[in-house]
């Protein structure tokens, strides 16, 4: 059974093709826009006619020919796809062989003309009343991914711990996906890859469609959230609204209601029970499952709500003579299932009833014809009561040539009813006084009626603006929830730049003697910077904590196992002095020393560990200074001897040479 049981409660566009094809160039379309009450008609091309759809979103888009909108199977499905979250394109002729468009306006009482707008207003009040078929190449199933947003690039500085905050946000969102779904109470599978510091993707595969999903498709910088419907294999067409039998009802009210149907042979349909469902709720829970032709309690006089229920439906109502004892109704329900005593009284009202009006069931079944709804017979004789005679007169009258030949054929045998109609002649005569004066009532009724209309048309329209303004509010609040995320996001990035910030006030206070709240004997005092060991993350963690700058003083706990690389980024920074615990390698002591930069024992210094930075005094850093100069100097000296040593004993070995080849 469709969600939609009532006429309409949305827009509806009839469509049908002015001029032109789809299959070649700038087709022009007949576009009728139908809400229940006013058409409004136009004529459209056909990007105009998809960009109406995007904007109006209609609940329907109805053709008699889905082959209209697009040129092949591959373009219907592009066309399906591009259609907004709650519109559906509906063949208002059937399924893969449609009848002629006039046969089913003719069936169902709608205008019909051979103009295209005048077909397409037919598709539209067709649709509108729930008849055609629902075209779709995608299932209920809907995939929901959540991936990044961007590369996480190649190399560099950060890259690390790029990567890491990706991944975090990828998972991040995912735990919000999750929740959201959680929290509609849908079924979904998900299947994640987990990646360096969170997730690279997940995906769900949940059980509803776009529409019902608590969640939009975005882009947000790290990440993005897609959202897509699995399609079918190919395309299917599905009834609006499913066949719906005629069914005998029992109910009993009261703080859990319960509710249980059987088909006209006796047969028990469904049962339902309820603590929360209200009246409207319960009819429309029966509308779903049939149409009720007599709807009967377990106790007299009927209950109200019960009463309620029946004349919402026109139904004939039953009641037993007395109310039913509990064991004649635990006898009668003794083959059924029931999971408590409301279903089993609903279940025993429904099968008495039955049990009641069986014979006449069966006396109206051998009376209809092959051919003829035997519930719709049934409905009108017992709960319009109409004669069997009347209601098959009334629906075969319309058959054809047919239908004329046998009533030629059965005229000789009229003659007893048309003695039996004399019998009643007398009868009618005595009841016209009585129609007289049931008009009057119908008169006041269809006035009544005609302001609950108007009524009814007032609150439609103050619904659809509600539901707009629902949906609005609904985009809002997702907005809200993503810049909220966004602030806290932006609030922890503040306050680790806030830590930060501290240090490096603390290091710059240090490092500034004459400012006004550094006290007098810390004036000769100096930062430096730590570092854990000489390793290239070892340095990133340092300058990222505290940042390393030009003529800092530079504390490696740990100088050993240091290459060339390594002793090249050090450099990068030109610090003031390297103090180190520890020997260091050749070949970062020869880069540091091409780059100019004092290297020296932290033991000839006296630091102070403050937080995770320290101070040494100045004096004696200069001093460390100072005495790598002296030894710089005579390592420089005794590098140019060398290479004097060197170039005299190659100028030596030259001039031998020489010599050797002359007195050859």
């Amino acid at each position: 059974m469709s969600e939609r049981t009532s006429a309409l409660d949305a827009l509806v566009f009839g469509v049908d093709v002015q001029s032109g094809d789809v299959r070649g160039d700038a087709p022009s379309y007949a576009l009728v826009v139908y809400d229940g009450e006013r058409l409004d008609r136009d004529v459209v091309s056909y990007r105009k006619l998809r960009r109406l759809i995007g904007d109006e979103q209609p609940a329907l888009v109805a053709t008699d020919n889905m082959y209209e909108l697009a040129s092949d199977k591959d373009a219907l499905v592009h066309f399906l796809r591009e259609l907004p979250d709650g519109t559906r394109l509906v063949q208002v002729t059937g399924d893969e062989r449609p009848e002629p468009l006039s046969r089913v306006a003719s069936r169902h009482g709608v205008p019909y003309g051979k103009d295209p707008m005048e077909e397409a207003e037919a598709a539209a009040r067709l649709a509108a009343m729930n008849v055609g078929q629902e075209v779709s190449a995608f299932t209920d199933t809907t995939e929901v991914k959540v991936a990044r947003g961007r590369s996480t690039g190649k190399g560099g500085w950060s890259e690390d711990r790029y990567t890491r905050r990706i991944h975090g946000s990828v998972k991040e969102t995912t735990r919000d996906v999750e929740s959201e779904l959680d929290g509609a109470g849908l079924d979904y599978e998900r299947d994640v890859t987990e990646k360096y510091g969170g997730f690279a993707n997940a995906v769900f595969e949940v059980e509803a469609r776009p529409e019902d999903i608590p969640v939009s498709a975005r882009r947000n910088g790290d990440v993005r959230v897609e959202i897509e419907r699995l399609r079918r294999d190919g395309i299917e067409f599905e009834p609006l609204v499913k066949r719906r039998d005629h069914v005998v009802v029992g109910i009993d009210p009261g703080t859990t209601t319960a509710v249980a149907l059987a088909d006209l042979d006796g047969a028990l349909l469904d049962v339902l029970s309820t603590r929360t469902a209200d009246t409207a709720e319960v009819i429309e829970w029966i509308i779903e499952r049939g149409r009720p032709v007599v709807v009967a309690a377990d106790v007299t006089p009927m209950p109200e709500t019960v009463e309620k229920i029946r004349r919402s439906f026109d139904a004939a109502g039953w009641t037993p003579g007395k109310d039913l004892p509990v064991d004649e109704k635990q006898h009668r329900t003794r083959e059924q299932s029931y999971d408590n005593d409301h279903e089993r009284d609903a279940m025993a009202a429904a099968l008495f009833a039955f049990d009641d009006r069986e014979d006449q069931f069966d006396r109206i079944t051998e009376k209809v014809p092959a051919g003829v709804s035997r519930g719709e017979v049934i409905a009108r004789v017992v709960a319009g009561e109409e004669s069997v005679e009347t209601v098959l007169t009334d629906l075969t009258e319309d058959d054809g040539d047919e239908e004329e030949e046998t009533t030629e054929h059965t005229v000789r045998e009229l003659s007893e009813e048309e003695k039996r109609i004399k019998q009643l002649e007398s009868q009618v005569e005595r009841l016209k006084s009585h129609v007289s004066d049931l008009e009057a009532t119908v008169s006041e009724k269809d006035d009544r009626i005609a302001e609950l209309e108007d009524e009814l048309t007032e609150a439609r329209r103050e619904e659809r603006r509600d539901a707009r303004e629902r949906r609005q509010v609904s985009r809002l609040e997702r907005e809200t929830d993503r810049l909220e995320r966004e602030l806290d996001e932006r609030d922890e990035r503040i306050e680790e730049l806030e830590d930060k910030f501290a240090r490096l006030k603390q290091l710059w206070k240090l490092d500034h003697s004459n400012f006004s709240d550094v006290a007098a004997e810390k004036k000769d005092l100096v930062p430096v910077k730590p570092v854990r060991k000489f390793t290239k993350d070892a340095i990133r963690e340092a300058h990222e904590n505290y940042g390393l700058a030009e003529d800092d003083v530079v504390y490696l706990r740990d100088a050993s196992g240091a290459g060339r690389s390594t002793a090249e980024r050090l450099a990068e920074v030109n610090p003031r002095v390297v103090l180190k615990e520890g020997g260091i390698s050749d070949v970062a002591d020869d880069v540091l020393f091409d780059h100019g930069i004092p290297v020296g024992p932290a033991d000839d210094v006296t630091m102070q560990e403050v937080d995770e930075l320290a101070v040494a005094r100045e004096s004696e850093v200069e001093a460390v200074v100072d005495d790598w100069h002296d030894r710089a100097e005579q390592r420089r000296i005794e590098q140019k001897s060398e290479q004097l040593d060197r170039l005299i004993s190659e100028h030596r070995a030259d001039r031998q040479y020489d010599r050797g080849s002359s007195s050859t």
